[in-house]
């Protein structure tokens, strides 16, 4: 399932004027942290990339019909504070719903963005999560020469958003 999802995120990572830049799913919903040029561009990108994710599951379940029990939520973080905040709770989900079975052989949740920095999500544009990023000290990988990210804009205004979505 997992991998359909990824397919889905590779897919739609960059869609609308939307920047995928983390996630973290989890057994029955999904977290997003998306960036945008603004609030419209940022909702028609989680609105192509929910259709994209509820169409990758039902292909493998062989099924048609509603995937998500509510639209979504989103939040828009306004303070490298909120922002550095939300992605540690992303990244970190995990763990919160699994506090009784920890995992001491793996520290790297691998269905999350972490293990996926060079191929599922793109690097931030926006002056806010960048600082969120360095202030949790996540190395990204070396950007390819030429055809990938982009260069990324210290300046870039623009919206970040926490985005929760469950199935039902």
């Amino acid at each position: 399932m997992f991998r359909a999802i990824r397919r889905a995120f590779n897919e739609g990572r960059e869609a609308f004027g939307g920047r995928l830049c983390h996630f973290s799913v989890q057994r029955d919903h999904l977290h997003l942290v998306v960036e945008a040029a603004n609030r419209e561009a940022l909702s028609r990108a989680l609105h192509a990339l929910a259709i994209r994710i509820a169409r990758a599951i039902n292909r493998v379940l062989g099924r048609k019909g509603q995937v998500f029990a509510d639209r979504y939520h989103m939040r828009i973080l306004k303070t490298p504070t909120e922002v550095k905040n939300a992605l540690r709770y992303v990244l970190e989900n995990r763990w919160k719903h699994n506090p009784a079975r920890p995992d001491y052989f793996v520290e790297q949740d691998f269905c999350s963005s972490l293990a996926w920095l060079d191929s599922a999500v793109v690097a931030p544009q926006t002056w806010l999560l960048q600082s969120a990023e360095r202030a949790l000290r996540i190395a990204r990988p070396p950007r390819p020469a030429a055809g990938g990210w982009g260069t990324p804009q210290p300046g870039a205004a623009g919206a970040v958003a926490l985005f929760r979505t469950s199935t039902p």
